[in-house]
């Protein structure tokens, strides 16, 4: 094993012992099992060898169209005003795989997209290649770049330690400024009280404040930084989750897009982030959570692009949240989920760019990562996807 390889390999497996010591300081899990007995078998082992293949295959094929799909400036093919995010998700698919920063080939594209990254950081610590426009604009910059600082920041606290002490270091402050910039943004004015704690687009749009969607990568950013040894007050997390609790409908038994009072209809996506977030709180077994994986279980992902939401966002959240749930909810989920996915990927590697408003323009790097990052959760190389 190489140095860089042993690096990732001591710091993925402290990392997850951190998580484990975190996880079992939380009050709500004083009572809780061994997490291990989540799983009555390895997460590999609920498929069938054919399966098993398939998915090996699929996921390299998915890594080497990405690999055609980098820029001379590092970047992942996409709009403007979806990056650095869409390159921060490729990168996380590759990480997901096992590849390191630096090391081989694939390390040498990681490292280039990561200096992408970095060089998108704005004076105020915004990680965006383009700047906000000064109200909100549909699938604009001011639409995306919560989504893009928080996805951003996800990958760079992922990579955080991987890479040379100099990109490192470069990583450490835009962190550190990011994780700033995302607290002034939950901290922005709310009109109704149940959106505190919450974020959602740079400008205030109709009469929401906050959504999950954008909630959730920044708790996951928050959670991955805080494994990663950064200061992130306990109250910023705990505030963000109090927002995605609000968010949960007794009428559809899951997560929906809004507050309680939002009427809206559960979506795969908002659904699985919710289950994610509540599991990064250690409140996985919560009966939001586990009603939550129950009415994803009944949304097949059967019929390609179509469906309750964006189908490939859909489809990374659903499968990291039924991960997290483990044991049942995973041995029915992962199976068929496999042989759907599969099915639908094009002879290139990629996946069709996404049938919806919201993420139709964003192209095939922003499905395919999101695809590969969603057949990956058994690896558990992702400090901030292992249980």
């Amino acid at each position: 094993m190489s140095w860089a390889s042993g690096l990732s390999y001591l710091r993925n497996h402290v990392l997850l012992a951190m998580v484990s010591s975190l996880i079992l300081l939380t009050p709500s899990l004083a009572d809780d099992a061994d997490l291990s007995a989540r799983f009555s078998r390895p997460p590999f082992e609920v498929l069938s060898t054919t399966q098993r293949v398939k998915v090996e295959q699929s996921i390299q094929q998915g890594l080497d169209y990405l690999g055609t799909q980098q820029q001379t400036d590092g970047s992942f093919l996409s709009r403007d005003t979806g990056q650095p995010g869409i390159t921060g998700l490729c990168v996380m698919a590759f990480l997901s795989k096992g590849e390191t920063p630096g090391e081989g080939p694939e390390g040498k594209r990681l490292s280039r997209a990561i200096d992408f990254v970095l060089s998108c950081q704005r004076e105020d610590g915004l990680l965006s290649l383009v700047a906000p426009e000064p109200s909100h604009v549909h699938d604009g910059a001011s639409h995306a770049c919560n989504y893009n600082n928080a996805i951003a920041g996800l990958m760079l606290s992922e990579a955080y330690g991987m890479c040379s002490d100099e990109q490192n270091a470069r990583i450490r402050t835009a962190i550190e400024s990011a994780l700033a910039f995302m607290r002034e943004q939950q901290l922005k004015p709310k009109r109704q009280a149940a959106d505190r704690g919450g974020v959602r687009y740079m400008h205030q749009r109709l009469y929401v404040d906050a959504d999950l969607s954008v909630t959730s990568w920044q708790i996951m950013f928050m959670r991955s930084a805080l494994n990663a040894g950064f200061d992130v007050p306990q109250e910023y997390v705990d505030d963000a989750t109090a927002f995605v609790k609000g968010c949960y409908s007794d009428k559809w038994g899951a997560f929906v897009y809004g507050h309680s009072s939002f009427d809206g209809v559960p979506t795969r996506g908002v659904a699985g982030g919710g289950v994610v977030c509540l599991s990064l709180s250690g409140q996985h077994n919560s009966e939001m959570a586990q009603q939550t994986g129950r009415w994803i279980l009944n949304q097949s992902f059967d019929r390609y692009n179509s469906g309750a939401g964006p189908y490939h966002y859909g489809a990374y959240y659903a499968s990291q949240a039924m991960f997290q749930l483990g044991g049942d909810y995973w041995e029915e989920f992962y199976p068929a989920f496999v042989d759907s996915l599969t099915r639908f990927q094009r002879n290139d590697g990629s996946w069709d760019i996404e049938r919806d408003v919201n993420g139709d323009t964003f192209g095939h790097c922003y499905t395919t990562a999101l695809c590969v990052l969603a057949l990956t959760p058994p690896y558990q190389l992702l400090p901030i996807y292992q249980r």
